[in-house]
């Protein structure tokens, strides 16, 4: 968990005193520290900080002052206040514990010898500490869930692992939606009751997901599988929504539980789907997951850079050039003795194979010499790049789409700007709409919405370096892009939203 004030308060290098507010000091969670001298910081705050200050701008002989000084911080959410003494004022102003006790904010008094910026180090590196726990933890657990799988009793002992992680319980159905196993053996009985949820995916290809919240608990199942139609289902249990070490670690179970499933088709299928799902396992950022399942099998292709190839039928196209495609792939690495990672869905195959190995160029042949299809292919990249490298391949497929050809490598798309993709009407018809409502702004009113925005993108949101090139105080600048946010209705914290103006400013000029 996140360093709270009790923890500060063990520190001793830093030597703080409890003034007010001792009861909360467990229960505080400290976010982040915070230096201001305002009598109004709340502007600048977010919730959760530890506000340090000396008293500068405080009015100290009035005890109405400080009381409203107190009370917003704590509607602020500010977790506590640290006075530092021997700057301004030698001791901590009375009237200001008082108002801190009576807002059961907690006080701190911080000696002249303890600079703030040790507070700030202490914070931040318990909050460095707490994340690094979090995320070895998270992989030790996955680890454990792969271990479980290839045990004996591999279903049953990764349900156990995953429901004692996740503090709650875990189901696997089959692809009737029976329930099959669940850990711990109470929670069979829990799982038979969502027989209408897992109903409902059984009519959706794979993967596919539902979530929903009871009286009870809140429970996700996923559905299991590489093809269209799920071989099974798992479901799981917890009293709060997943955080995201438990979310990965939701999704190793399915992956690995998908593979379960698979190997009890024939040889040659288990091999294309245990590909399939090494692949997809590599597309979400798993290699060291990948690089567990995949054994003699697999592994020598993982340890060698490899190519993402993205491919589609041409438009106008009719008939399954695709699934040819794939038997071609698939007959290129025998006659190799290549391993090659395939998936087909929804009309796509996405087929990773070694960078410099006969079957990448086959695959390349077999495109560039078809009218019935259009590929993308990315740079060579190592198992933990699969996921830029698939990005880079779609990227790809769509400037082979644009520019009306069949195959188009990364290393093209890359070579030049891509603002040169951005020419045509529809682009700048988008464009246009977005930045209509702060032209508009800007041409009946005051502010320089549209200008401000182009230099806080430029700077990547500094806000001191975007106000030094507009010749504005940075409080202004904030101001402006707070405007900006209520004209749009936006949020410019969403990158999505980042990128699209700042797209849209360079396609209009």
């Amino acid at each position: 968990m996140p360093p709270t004030l009790a923890s500060l308060l063990r520190n001793p290098a830093l030597k703080l005193a409890v003034l007010a507010g001792g009861d909360r000091l467990a229960e505080a969670a400290v976010r982040w520290v915070h230096t201001s001298e305002l009598d109004d910081p709340t502007p600048y705050l977010e919730g959760g900080e530890l506000l340090l200050t000396t008293g500068l701008k405080l009015d100290v002989g009035s005890a109405e002052a400080l009381g409203q000084y107190v009370a917003r911080l704590a509607g602020a959410g500010v977790v506590a206040l640290g006075f530092g003494v021997g700057v301004s004022h030698d001791t901590v102003p009375q009237a200001l514990v008082d108002a801190a006790a009576a807002h059961r904010l907690p006080l701190l008094e911080v000696p002249h010898r303890t600079p703030f910026i040790a507070i700030s180090k202490a914070v931040s590196a318990e909050i460095a500490a707490d994340r690094y726990k979090t995320v070895t933890a998270g992989f030790e657990a996955q680890r454990e869930l792969t271990r479980a799988a290839l045990a004996p009793d591999g279903t049953t002992a990764l349900l156990s692992r995953l429901a004692a992680h996740l503090k709650g319980w875990a189901a696997l159905y089959d692809a009737s939606g029976a329930v099959v196993a669940a850990a711990p053996e109470w929670a069979g009985r829990r799982a038979a009751r969502l027989a209408g949820e897992v109903e409902r995916l059984r009519g959706r290809s794979a993967p596919a997901s539902a979530a929903m919240a009871g009286t009870e608990d809140r429970v996700e199942v996923h559905s299991l599988g590489t093809g269209r139609r799920p071989r099974g289902f798992l479901a799981v249990g917890t009293e709060e929504r997943p955080d995201t070490s438990a979310r990965y670690l939701v999704n190793a179970a399915v992956a690995l539980l998908t593979l379960s499933l698979e190997q009890s088709r024939a040889l040659q299928d288990t091999e294309q789907r245990l590909g399939a799902a090494l692949l997809r396992m590599l597309l979400v950022g798993e290699p060291e997951h990948a690089r567990t399942v995949a054994g003699r099998l697999y592994g020598g292709l993982l340890d060698a850079p490899v190519r993402v190839l993205v491919a589609e039928r041409a438009a106008g196209v009719a008939g399954d050039a695709v699934g040819l495609l794939a038997e071609r792939v698939e007959t290129a690495a025998l006659r190799a003795a290549e391993p090659v990672l395939v998936v087909r869905d929804a009309g796509r195959l996405t087929a990773l194979a070694a960078a410099e190995g006969e079957v990448a160029r086959a695959c390349l042949a077999v495109v560039d010499g078809s009218d019935d299809l259009v590929a993308g292919v990315s740079a060579a990249a190592d198992a933990a790049g699969v996921p830029g490298a698939h990005e880079q391949a779609q990227r790809a497929l769509a400037v082979a789409r644009r520019r009306g050809r069949s195959v188009v490598e990364h290393d093209e798309v890359g070579s030049g700007s891509m603002l040169g993709l951005l020419g045509d009407d529809a682009v700048r018809a988008f464009a246009d709409g977005l930045l209509r409502p702060l032209r508009e702004h800007d041409a009946t009113a005051r502010g320089d919405l549209v200008a401000s925005l182009r230099a806080w993108l430029s700077r990547h949101g500094q806000w001191d370096a975007a106000a030094a090139d507009l010749g504005v105080h940075r409080h202004t600048l904030r101001y402006r892009m707070r405007r900006v946010e209520e004209i749009l209705e936006r949020s410019l914290d969403d990158p999505d939203v980042r990128m699209e103006l700042w797209l849209a400013l360079k396609t209009r000029g």
